[in-house]
């Protein structure tokens, strides 16, 4: 008789925390519908799972230990505060539902509920999680120096894998999500079951998209581009802004943008002036008499270039790269550390060398010469 009578059988100080629950509060007020009294208690469970964490979250942060550099376990429990509460919810409304007085379809239901939250917020938390890596990852580099080429080449790289991922993360999330409900399950089954001619259509239609995915990837580990690249694309010359999963933005020189497929980037060619280093050779060209002094231009050439704050010194040089008719053209060489420096450096030489010429040197300069003959028959014009 004492088994059959079961828990009634029990001595108090051995009721448990669950039996205690079912008897004295699960059950209710007598004069409450236990519907309406389930209710409450499901509102009560959430609240004390969100009071919980703001509980655990402060003794968190009081109880730290102080240091400059966080790891990536207090830099996760800072920056998901919005999952651990959902967590918190859902943990403490699930440990009361079995004991409430709801239907059984309604208690299936709302745990199917909490199912989809579960897979729903580890979804969330994985997407932050890698969000939070990537951004301790990226804080090592710097961007704003001059030889950045190793900063550009791992922040291509985290942002274009971190978005492949967030996306792959969705996908399957969403996935699971819906397959939790019979209906869509058996429709998923199905369809592997039958797919002949609707996958080929599907992988037909969803072509572009797959090969600018994959495309994106290939750019994150072979790397034709990175962010800030100087390009010329489709005869404009601009820098790489931005790199999505499947386009990429190119800021032109006259704040234009261009965009343009990935894939581009890997079916046909472009220009990448800051492939291996941002440091790039400027070219002049002067078209003068033959008259001009050659060494004399070639020195102020280096005197320009030492006083420039835009030249770093590596290259500097002038030649007579050709000689035709009436003119013989001159070519200076500079170099800077990067595409817009070089620019501005060729422009400044430029100007200097004409001023040069013009002040010192104005004879040669192109000019038109008319020579007549001793009899006058005729003119003999050369223009230059």
């Amino acid at each position: 008789m004492a088994d059959a009578s079961g828990a009634s059988s029990l001595a108090p100080h051995e009721e448990t925390l669950r039996q205690v629950f079912d008897q004295s509060i699960a059950i209710g007020p007598a004069w409450i519908p236990g519907y309406v009294w389930s209710t409450i208690i499901l509102v009560l469970a959430g609240l004390l799972g969100l009071v919980l964490h703001r509980i655990t979250l402060r003794l968190f942060k009081r109880f730290r230990a102080p240091r400059k550099v966080r790891t990536f376990f207090e830099v996760f429990i800072e920056h998901t505060t919005g999952p651990s509460q959902v967590a918190y919810v859902l943990f403490f409304i699930g440990a009361a539902l079995p004991s409430l007085s709801f239907s059984t379809r309604t208690t299936l239901t709302i745990a199917h509920f909490l199912l989809i939250g579960f897979v729903l917020l580890v979804g969330w938390t994985s997407i932050r999680a890698l969000e939070i890596f990537a951004s301790l990852y990226l804080g090592r580099f710097k961007t704003d120096v001059d030889d950045n080429l190793l900063a550009r080449k791992h922040l291509t790289q985290v942002r274009i894998l971190k978005r492949a991922g967030d996306i792959l993360i969705g996908v399957v999330t969403v996935g699971i999500a819906l397959m939790t409900f019979d209906q869509v399950r058996q429709y998923g089954i199905s369809l592997f079951a039958s797919a002949g001619a609707a996958s080929l259509v599907l992988g037909l239609a969803a072509r572009p998209l797959l090969t600018n995915l994959i495309a994106g990837v290939q750019i994150a580990i072979t790397q034709p581009i990175r962010l800030e690249d100087a390009v010329i694309v489709e005869g404009e010359w601009g820098w790489i802004e931005e790199i999505t999963s499947t386009y990429v933005v190119v800021r032109l020189w006259d704040w234009r943008r261009m965009v343009l497929p990935i894939s581009y980037f890997l079916e046909k060619p472009f220009q990448n002036w800051t492939r291996e280093s941002s440091a790039l050779i400027g070219s002049v060209y002067l078209y003068v008499d033959y008259s001009v002094p050659v060494q004399a231009v070639r020195d102020k050439l280096a005197e320009v270039a030492a006083d420039s704050a835009l030249c770093d010194g590596r290259v500097v040089n002038l030649q007579v790269s050709d000689a035709k008719e009436h003119v013989i053209e001159l070519r200076a060489l500079v170099s800077a550390r990067n595409a817009p420096q070089t620019w501005d450096l060729r422009c400044e030489v430029r100007e200097k060398l004409i001023a040069f010429l013009q002040a010192d040197y104005p004879g040669a300069l192109p000019h038109m010469r008319v020579q007549l003959d001793r009899d006058a028959s005729h003119v003999a014009v050369q223009q230059k």
